[in-house]
């Protein structure tokens, strides 16, 4: 175990919890909130405040998990922020459920894009490359692992299964008789599907993660 996967990790960490999970989570609620519900706001959601979103199952999985991972050399952190309640039958406007299913992915695609401005910036002025060996070679380390954290978040929550918001996206986009036969699906299967799809996270969307990540920070950091 090297000290620079110790600081990559802590920083995964942090910045899922006091970043990318709370942005997460504030767009769905925005965006329903914007499209007639106003049950997250109802429960506080509609916030950047990491508390609130805060799960306490969802985060201890992603801290174990991380930390595993970090032992073994190798695996996939898994874990999540304290879902944002939707009442779809609120909400206006065609594919509803799905514009606020999306937002949440389409956030953590913004925010790998600021982190990847940041990276550019120092590595082009300056060719700061990211380890922990200096201030500002840690903060180049932030800015490429926000970068990864929220690329995976993006493509994993895209993955049409229940409870992940590819399903509501899937789902809405469908014909309703097509719809309600995928959620019946869903509904009976999606945990057993939702279970594999996480032991097998990384070969599904690694080779993406690692190609999306180069292609916005413009280097080959993951080979």
């Amino acid at each position: 175990m090297q000290s620079i996967d110790v600081a990559r990790t802590i920083t995964w960490i942090a910045l899922f919890f006091l970043v990318s999970g709370p942005i997460h989570e504030c767009a769905h609620a925005i965006t329903a909130l914007r499209l007639g519900d106003g049950t997250a706001k109802l429960f506080g959601r509609v916030s950047l405040d990491p508390v609130v979103h805060f799960d306490p199952m969802g985060g201890m999985l992603l801290i174990v998990t991380a930390l595993l991972g970090l032992a073994s050399g190798g695996g996939i952190a898994f874990g999540w922020a304290k879902p944002t309640p939707v009442n779809p039958y609120n909400l206006r406007g065609r594919y509803a459920n799905a514009r606020v299913a999306a937002a949440g992915p389409f956030s953590n695609l913004i925010l790998a894009a600021v982190f990847a401005a940041g990276f550019r910036i120092l590595y082009s002025n300056w060719a700061v490359w990211p380890d922990n060996t200096s201030a500002l070679n840690m903060l180049q380390l932030v800015f490429v692992t926000g970068v990864s954290l929220n690329v995976v978040l993006m493509l994993f929550n895209l993955i049409p299964i229940a409870p992940l918001d590819g399903s509501h996206v899937l789902i809405d986009l469908l014909d309703p008789s097509t719809g309600r036969q995928v959620q019946q699906f869903m509904n009976q299967y999606g945990l057993f599907l939702l279970i594999v799809i996480v032991l097998f996270a990384g070969r599904i969307i690694g080779p993406f993660v690692g190609s999306l990540v180069n292609l916005l920070i413009g280097v080959n950091y993951y080979l």
